[in-house]
């Protein structure tokens, strides 16, 4: 009877996990990958009845390694011709093969499990080993690493069991600062994924401008509102009131200027990856901004958000007031409207992803499921649950397990 026939049959009992004590096997296969490499070493082992216990698989530069824990083939001289047949199939198909025998399943993962997502441009082994070591040393064990991009930076990351994630996070933070990378570490679990909301500030967030500036530049005040913004951002001035400082700046300007600002701002490269990459994958995306609507309409439209709210410069007979209408959003109001934009789209709060540089985010950034502090000043890194220091967007999307290939695979189905 071949070993496909044989892998075709009902099995004669259920299936059940394997004890402590029952014996196992570990097969190992590696060597140049090429397809049907995993059907080959399945169909060799169904001929001796084997229950699969666990499968781990990786190929890193064409070449797989593969790793199969089974039970112990019964009958008397079943093993060794289990080891015969699967050496005499890997010399078959150029692969080399090693089987260990041992009781039992994988031990259990430690409590407290954690997602470390590592970003380094690039990502030496000198910061590797030293993120690993402080897993170790606060107890944690790594259970698996896989790479999620290559470019435009390396991110790599690690499941991390035996270490509460808060504890894991407090610790990683100082060594990631002194080695110049950013780790991002997240709880595991469902919740990681069911995160479908993502709210960003929009000024040196989402574009690289703080668009009042612009509009201070066709005044002929850009020096004085910059100073006032930089005070502002850095949590030492009170962030309505600088606004109504700054707005006053511009009064008298044309109307005209409105359409002369949106030519100008800049996205922040990776934005339209990133917010292309969140709705093809479900996500709603909004923005809130302390700047103006005049701007974040005008982004909502070309970039697809679901969401964005903002400011609104008062405009009387075609001129700028130089006052501001409505409700003002600063700290505070960019928290409100992440609960509510939440709200709207139906998506409980822990299912949240904040980003965000400045000081008047930080309330939304801590209110979020996930606050994610982007290039940010340090008062804003210190407080976020998560920082990201390079000047690409869309390495957010690694923090949410999303790997280069899907953005990638995304864009060429489009």
């Amino acid at each position: 009877m071949s070993a496909s026939q044989t892998s075709s049959q009902p099995s004669p009992h259920p299936a059940v996990p394997a004890g402590e004590d029952d014996p196992t096997l570990l097969v190992k296969i590696f060597g140049k990958d090429r397809p049907g490499l995993t059907a080959g070493l399945f169909d060799t082992l169904a001929a001796y009845g084997v229950d699969v216990v666990d499968i781990e698989q990786v190929v890193t530069r064409g070449r797989i390694t593969l790793c199969a824990l089974v039970t112990q083939p019964a009958g008397d001289g079943a093993e060794g011709s289990l080891r015969a047949t699967v050496h005499s199939w890997a010399e078959s198909v150029k692969l080399q093969a090693e089987i260990i025998s041992g009781r039992g399943d994988n031990r259990p993962r430690g409590v407290g499990r954690s997602h470390v997502t590592v970003l380094g441009h690039p990502l030496t082994a000198e910061s590797t080993a030293a993120i690993a070591a402080t897993i170790a040393r606060g107890g944690g064990n790594i259970d698996r690493i896989f790479r999620l991009a290559k470019y435009p930076v390396t991110a790599v990351e690690f499941e991390v069991s035996g270490t509460e994630t808060a504890a894991l996070r407090t610790a990683l933070a100082p060594e990631a600062a002194a080695l110049g990378v950013d780790v991002a570490v997240v709880a595991s679990g469902l919740q990681r994924r069911a995160q479908r909301l993502v709210v960003m500030d929009v000024d040196s967030t989402l574009i690289q401008d703080e668009v009042i500036e612009l509009f201070a530049a066709h005044a002929g005040c850009e020096e004085q509102v910059a100073e006032v913004t930089a005070a502002a951002m850095r949590g030492e001035l009170d962030f309505e009131q600088s606004l109504h400082a700054r707005v006053r700046l511009l009064e008298g300007l044309d109307e005209s200027v409105v359409e002369k600002v949106r030519g100008e701002v800049r996205l922040t490269p990776g934005a339209r990856t990133l917010v292309r990459t969140l709705k093809r994958l479900g996500y709603q995306v909004g923005v809130v901004s302390g700047g103006f609507t005049q701007v974040t309409d005008d982004l909502r439209e070309r970039l697809g958000l679901d969401f964005a709210a903002a400011n609104t410069l008062e405009v009387v007979d075609g001129k700028l007031t130089g006052r501001v209408t409505g409700e003002v959003v600063d700290r505070a109001g960019k928290a409100r409207l992440l609960r509510r934009f939440a709200e709207e789209a139906g998506v409980p709060l822990v299912q949240t992803v904040a980003i965000g540089d400045g000081a008047n985010d930080l309330d939304m950034l801590n209110a979020a499921g996930l606050g994610v502090a982007f290039n940010a000043k340090p008062l804003v890194r210190q407080a976020a649950h998560t920082a990201v220091n390079v000047p690409f967007l869309d390495t957010v999307l690694y923090l949410l397990g999303v790997t280069r290939e899907e953005v990638e695979a995304a864009d060429v189905q489009e």
